[in-house]
């Protein structure tokens, strides 16, 4: 039994602490307050990891539409007595800390997911958009803090769930065409500085100095890196403040500038054995529900990651997105480690059966 209790995935495990070990450096070279803070949030994720790992999952089948409707509740209420940040309503104050709504539900509404579409394993039409229209409340809530870049995390993991469930293409490109149509009328509802962003995306030295200005100084960073880097905290355009939001959106920037191309390359191969083994387990097992929670959280992580990084770089416009594991913040991080600490649960449990029937 303690063997069992304290059993620990670490091919999940440790690439997560390598991740979260490259961000603590970055985030100590910049601000030792926020070094410390940074740690304060990693022990949290830890602890909340061996919670979650101790799970019995099979409980969690159950809880889909507890799940969404708490969710849809918690994001109205945000919306209403949220903290509001820089125009933004995406928070909320728990015990001295600032949590933020749409990073903590993530791993639960996956749960959700997972659940509904073990319980519907027929790829009709009909349950293809009961997905879609159970999801647009949930993007529209995110979307009015505003926050652009969960939302689009959300829709594009569910759509991408879809495809790889086995939905067929021709529901995609209908979507597809939808949304086509709908453009002029999404283009309405988005904030100027959302407008702004997109179109100096297009045009990335359109205004350099102004509504260019974090993406240049982004791509500056990067590049100046070069192969080795400047070496931990030369980074000039971290230290100076040049670079805005350098220890959350442009963490990957930071990083990239002190560590060179050698240093992110190391990231991206550790992320990528990450997204690896949840792979793994979603391919090897036989739990349809399971296999639904690995491929969403494969999803979830897998963009999030590739948004950041990309906007880092010049090649996905900025809309506000943490790297996984590595940017500050701590409901970032907590969403990220119960995330883990699901699927060494679900991992375990898997290896428990298996143990049984062998024997």
């Amino acid at each position: 039994m303690g063997k069992s209790l304290f059993r620990i995935d670490f091919g999940l495990l440790l690439p997560a602490l390598i991740l979260a070990f490259f961000g603590l450096s970055g985030i100590l070279s910049l601000s030792t307050d926020l070094f410390k803070s940074q740690i304060v949030f990693l022990v949290i994720s830890l602890i909340a990891y061996l919670i979650f790992s101790q799970i019995n999952y099979q409980s969690m089948k159950t809880l889909m539409i507890p799940i969404y409707i708490t969710s849809i509740i918690l994001l109205g209420i945000l919306l209403l007595i949220g903290i509001e940040s820089r125009g933004s309503v995406r928070w909320v104050e728990f015990f001295g800390f600032r949590i933020q709504i749409s990073e903590i539900l993530k791993p639960f509404l996956a749960l959700s997911l997972s659940s509904f579409l073990m319980q519907r394993q027929i790829y009709s039409f009909k349950n293809f958009s009961s997905i879609l229209i159970l999801t647009i409340p949930i993007f529209l809530l995110i979307f009015l803090q505003p926050d652009l870049g969960n939302a689009l995390i959300y829709l594009i993991a569910v759509l991408l769930v879809l495809f790889t469930f086995g939905f067929s293409l021709k529901y995609f490109v209908g979507l597809l065409f939808i949304a086509g149509l709908s453009l002029p009328i999404l283009w309405n509802f988005l904030k100027e500085y959302q407008k702004q962003r997109i179109l100096t995306f297009i045009q990335p030295g359109s205004d350099p100095l102004g509504t260019s200005y974090n993406a240049v100084q982004s791509i500056i960073a990067v590049g100046s890196g070069a192969i080795f880097g400047k070496g931990y905290g030369q980074g000039t355009q971290s230290i100076l403040r040049f670079l805005p939001e350098r220890h959350t959106d442009f963490i990957f920037a930071t990083l990239s500038e002190e560590l060179g191309f050698l240093g992110t390359l190391l990231i991206i191969v550790t992320f990528s054995f990450l997204l690896y083994r949840i792979f793994v387990i979603s391919r090897k097992t036989k739990d349809v529900f399971v296999k639904i929670f690995a491929i969403c959280t494969f999803y979830l992580l897998s963009v999030q990651f590739f948004i950041n990084s990309g906007m880092n770089i010049g090649i996905v416009p900025i809309v506000g997105v943490t790297l996984p594991f590595v940017s500050y913040g701590g409901s970032s991080l907590l969403s990220c480690f119960i995330i883990l600490g699901l699927l060494t649960s679900m991992n375990k449990g898997l290896s428990k059966k298996e143990t049984l029937e062998i024997r």
